[in-house]
């Protein structure tokens, strides 16, 4: 399995809208008031579109790239002066803030005043904040960076105390794949490989605040000591944030930080698409056997999303334990469609993945290999390109990484869930009939013997050799003894090695692809695997949940699964959750694949 890694989530989601409770005074005078439109981050912010975003016609943005694109057509209207970033509840990735970050600096170069304004400060809020003109919380607000912990949870003692062995193998000394199932503690490789990423993490932040709020020295240094839990007039002292201002002034507060008599809120311009009307029973019909419209209507940059744990089959939006999942043939059939289009030019591949089923980031690497002989293909990494995620890369020309993505974990991961123990406990008594040599190679009540470990070793290592052999034909002059093992770096320390290309979200990729692909004016970005029609929606909505990945094996009641997800999701949290659903789903697969590429995903970054 290609390696799990943890994704890094500190806040937001973005949705867009003019606040009604900011309204415009009609007695302003157009003249004199300042042209200000308002972007909302509110909540979750996927890479890629719903499978089913094209049954709604409200246009409103729903992806980071839809964000980021209204803050590109604010920057570029001559009607708007001022751009109000305004963070509610949000929950972004570091390195969707990386991306946002990158775009707002672009508005400030074009002459636009950005403001932000937020009820709270957390890490993502001051991140932000290092690049805008002005950042304000509101009245009463508290502003909190305590800095960065990883967390990490190891369940060998657990196994033991239910009876259940972990039997696993790992190529690579840095890997740690294996380790929250087989050990209590980190070893000393897994706990240096934690350590530089981390480094690299903090170091990536510390620079962004510093550069971008004008600290250095003793000043940034205090700023650091006493945000860990801070007032907004103390924040404002510490040099964070520039404001504190009550929502209802804040109208007034930008009119006059801009010298205008008043604001005057201009409205973003929706895209908007063709919506279905419910009403029309007829129509629904219609739609049950209509396919949506996905066609190249011009010249075409294709983006093909690799997200979460990478898995044979057909891709999930929700496996067992509520995590989407990248399916093999999924993608390949999205490579046979990208290849049917001729008006698309090239193709970027947005990878935010910890790996998965080794025989799966296999035969996405030959179908990129395949793609990439007939058109341009680069790659964009999210918030990680973590073994399968990195073996996957290695079918694109370029790789652009955001500063803190997290690259690398070369190696290799085996074993199986041995848990003769657990029925013992419960006076469960199992007999197995087998024929062949190799028939209780997969035993799940017997560790492996001596024999039958050297065997899946001698496999792993294959397979090992076989990865190092993409890395080293993709990236020519890597040095795999600094970057092979298992090891992790943050993107800015994989370019310095080698293994990525250009700093860059998945915007600067696409622009630079359509230039490179020849493109001067107007194109169109399609987004791959396509979306579904309505009675695809309902099979994945009532049948897919079944025949996730995990669900079925695990022998349990759709209801029972339901109500222990809800609740461990309920206890933990989603922060939590949303890293331990991973790893769960990453053991699930040992099921069907004892040989994985993989990284450890039961970790907290907070």
């Amino acid at each position: 399995m290609l390696g799990t890694l943890a994704t890094w989530v500190i806040a937001g989601t973005v949705a867009v809208a003019a606040s009604p409770s900011i309204a415009l005074d009609a007695r302003h005078n157009a003249l004199n008031d300042v042209r200000a439109t308002m972007i909302e981050l509110k909540g979750a912010l996927p890479d890629a579109p719903g499978p089913f975003d094209w049954l709604s016609g409200s246009g409103k943005p729903v992806t980071l790239a839809d964000h980021l694109n209204l803050i590109r057509d604010a920057a570029a209207r001559r009607d708007v002066d001022v751009l109000v970033i305004r963070v509610k509840d949000a929950a972004l990735g570091v390195t969707q803030i990386e991306e946002i970050s990158a775009v707002l600096n672009d508005a400030r170069a074009r002459g636009k005043a950005v403001h932000l304004y937020a009820e709270n400060y957390g890490t993502a809020e001051l991140l932000l904040a290092a690049s805008v003109n002005e950042a304000v919380i509101q009245l009463g607000g508290m502003v909190s960076f305590p800095g960065l912990a990883i967390q990490q949870m190891y369940f060998a003692d657990a196994f033991q105390w239910l009876g259940i062995k972990a039997d696993m193998v790992q190529v690579g000394d840095y890997k740690g794949a294996s380790e929250p199932m087989t050990r209590s503690a980190p070893s000393p490789e897994w706990d240096v490989n934690i350590n530089g990423m981390l480094d690299g993490l903090y170091g990536n932040i510390v620079e962004h605040l510093g550069k971008g709020r004008g600290l250095s020295g003793q000043a940034l240094d205090q700023a650091l000591l006493n945000a860990w839990w801070a007032t907004g007039p103390q924040a404002v002292e510490l040099g964070l944030i520039d404001a504190v201002v009550d929502l209802s002034d804040l109208e007034g507060h930008i009119a006059g930080v801009q010298g205008g008599r008043g604001v005057r809120w201009v409205e973003q311009k929706s895209r908007s698409r063709p919506a279905v009307d419910f009403n029309n029973p007829f129509a629904i019909f219609r739609i049950f056997s209509q396919k949506p419209d996905h066609r190249a209507k011009g010249p075409t940059i294709a983006v093909l999303h690799i997200q979460g744990p990478i898995m044979d089959g057909d891709s999930s939006a929700g496996g067992l334990f509520g995590s989407a999942s990248t399916g093999s043939r999924t993608i390949r059939n999205a490579i046979n469609d990208i290849l049917a289009e001729s008006n698309i030019g090239g193709v970027v591949v947005r990878v935010d993945s910890p790996g998965g089923s080794a025989i799966a980031s296999e035969v996405i690497w030959q179908g990129l290999s395949r793609l990439s002989a007939e058109k341009p293909v680069w790659v964009s990494v999210g918030s990680m390109a973590a073994s399968g995620g990195y073996y996957v890369s290695m079918g694109g020309e370029k790789i652009y990484v955001n500063p803190s993505s997290i690259v690398g974990s070369i190696g290799v991961v085996g074993g199986k869930f041995v848990i003769g123990g657990l029925f013992d406990k419960i006076n469960v008594r199992t007999h197995e009939w087998t024929r062949g040599p190799m028939a209780g190679m997969l035993s799940i009540t017997e560790e492996w013997s001596p024999a039958q470990r050297e065997l899946i070793r001698v496999k792993m290592a294959e397979t090992y050799d076989q990865f190092a052999a993409h890395v080293r034909q993709a990236r020519e002059g890597i040095d795999l003894n600094k970057v092979g093992e298992g090891r992790l770096f943050t993107g800015v320390q994989a370019i310095d090695l080698g293994m990525a290309d250009e700093l860059g979200g998945l915007g600067d990729a696409v622009e630079a692809l359509a230039r490179h692909v020849g493109y001067t004016g107007d194109y169109g970005v399609m987004h791959y695997p396509g979306p579904k029609s309505l009675s695809d929606m309902l099979e994945e909505t009532f049948g897919g949940f079944l025949s996730a990945p995990g669900v079925a094996a695990s022998g349990l009641p759709r209801g029972w699964t339901s109500e222990i997800v809800g609740t461990l999701r309920a206890t933990l949290g989603e922060q939590a959750w949303s890293m331990l659903a991973g790893q769960l789903e990453s053991m699930m697969l040992l099921q069907n694949e004892p040989v994985l590429l993989t990284m450890p995903r039961a970790f907290i970054i907070r």
